[in-house]
């Protein structure tokens, strides 16, 4: 029988480089105590592991002993006693603003809300056993970041420094610091996972855990975005990046390539984009009127959307222009975190633009349900949080600070290419291990951008080969399509298991 337990508060431990006995300062507020309850995972076959499940608020501290505040933190440890090779995860989602909710229990955690396929979920649902979970190759930690979920930020502390690119990667760097010393597992495998935001994340923070000397084994990047160049409006490797996505739901949903194989019509518009289109949109006004129209026509084959209609556009195909169109004849309007999900269409009216962008049928079709789920995992362990647990922070988003200065830049511009991070930590740490996972009909995080902007790191064959990259059927949220967990369960047992090549 599962049993609640409650865990004494431990000592607060932040890493320090000139300073390690900076005395901590005491909160200013009542924070809930930890919690912990067992359980037994099971598996396919007859695969179990017994497992406690941890919710606690840990405190972080300046290194003159300041306090940031708590980071909420729920861990998944195996009861397994040697845990000398037993590797231990992080993992969090993105926004920025965003807590760990859905990754945990949406995607990788030891219990899942259960899949349905493109459909809306029930509301409420009943949390099942993950056959797919990363706990039999890894202990998890879910963080929430500062402002989001349950983590809160200490009465009187400035927000700005923990609501930005290079603030948040701090503050994680501490909190990963005392999750390992609290609960004795230092010098363990350490692995980071992220999504979204998230891999923007990953990239700064494998970097600077390893200036504090925080070494780190492996990272998972799932949907992932490093440079923020191509949000910014008109810029032309949005468009590139896109149009493999367009290709790919065109094809999904028989607008295009009818009979083709997904992954290699996907294959087709890649390579449409190297070798014809990202040539094209480079010589804007001056590319010929015949040239345009023989491209619209070779992209309207591609992506389903009529000719003159990417002509009058001048092959440029806004994100919210293809969901409005690509399943209009059927009333309907597709998903942005994932392309395949559809809702009934709206009305155009005056200045509904913003609002239309906001909308997204795969967000609405798994959010509530994962969140309620969550909170019901939580409130197992007998943890005594706030009954408003803050899924994703509109706050934390707006106030974020863009501005990062990557390793060999100058200045510190407010469209960050956490790229450079990465290629900069894996030159100083290379036996560390990177995954990229991507999918198909992911409109938020486009695979080609990620492919494209690793490459622009000019990385040594030696690194390259340490990264891996796979590709899937999958939206934004990898984790909520059955085909694409069957595929990535093997996959990520594999790269855990790479540590031992070395």
């Amino acid at each position: 029988m599962p049993d609640t337990k409650t865990t004494q508060t431990a000592p607060s431990f932040t890493v320090t480089i000139n300073d390690p006995a900076a005395a901590p300062a005491k909160a200013a507020e009542a924070v809930p105590e930890p919690s912990s309850r067992d359980y037994t995972w099971k598996g396919k076959g007859k695969q179990s592991i017994k497992y406690t499940a941890t919710a606690e608020m840990l405190p972080l501290h300046e290194d003159g002993g300041t306090l940031i505040g708590h980071m909420f933190a729920l861990s998944y440890i195996s009861d397994a006693q040697d845990k000398t090779d037993r590797p231990v995860t992080f993992c969090w989602n993105g926004g920025p603003g965003g807590s760990s909710a859905m990754v945990n229990i949406g995607g990788m955690g030891p219990r899942r809300v259960p899949i349905s396929s493109q459909e809306q979920l029930p509301c409420p649902t009943q949390p099942e056993d993950n056959p797919y979970s990363i706990l039999p190759d890894s202990d998890l930690v879910y963080l929430d970041a500062m402002g989001t979920g349950y983590s809160k930020i200490a009465p009187g502390y400035d927000a700005k420094k923990v609501w930005g690119v290079d603030g948040d990667a701090d503050a994680f760097m501490r909190g990963i610091a005392q999750w390992l010393t609290t609960h004795d597992r230092w010098n363990t495998p350490l692995y980071l996972y992220g999504e979204s935001y998230g891999t923007m994340r990953n990239s700064v923070l494998m970097r600077v855990l390893g200036e504090r000397g925080i070494a780190v084994t492996g990272v998972i990047e799932q949907s992932t975005i490093l440079d923020y160049a191509p949000t910014l409006p008109g810029n032309d490797l949005y468009y590139m990046g896109m149009l493999p996505v367009y290709a790919a739901t065109a094809n999904y949903f028989g607008k295009a390539g009818k009979g083709v194989d997904q992954f290699e019509w996907f294959d087709k518009a890649w390579a449409f984009v190297d070798e014809k289109y990202g040539q094209a949109l480079i010589k804007s006004d001056t590319i010929t009127e015949r040239e345009e129209r023989t491209l619209a026509r070779e992209m309207s084959k591609l992506i389903g959307l009529p000719a003159d209609v990417i002509q009058q556009k001048h092959l440029r195909i806004e994100l919210d222009t293809f969901r409005k169109m690509i399943v209009a004849d059927e009333g309907l309007f597709t998903g942005r975190y994932d392309t395949r999900f559809t809702e009934a269409a709206y009305m155009d009216v005056q200045g509904d633009n913003e609002f239309f962008a906001g909308e997204d049928p795969s967000g609405d079709a798994i959010m509530t349900p994962d969140q309620s789920a969550w909170m019901k995992l939580v409130q197992e362990t007998g943890f005594k949080g706030s009954p408003i647990n803050i899924l994703l922070s509109f706050k934390v988003n707006e106030d974020w600070n863009w501005t990062h200065q990557a390793p060999g830049t100058m200045g510190s511009p407010v469209c960050p290419n956490t790229a450079y991070d990465m290629a900069t930590a894996l030159r100083r740490n290379p036996k560390c291990r990177v995954l990229f996972f991507g999918g198909i009909h992911d409109a938020a995080t486009p695979y080609w951008n990620v492919r494209h902007s690793i490459s622009k790191m000019f990385l040594p064959d030696y690194l390259k080969e340490r990264i891996e990259y796979h590709v899937h059927e999958n939206g934004h949220m990898a984790y909520e399509d059955e085909p694409t967990l069957e595929k990535m369960a093997p996959e990520l047992h594999a790269f855990y298991e790479k540590r031992h090549e070395d």
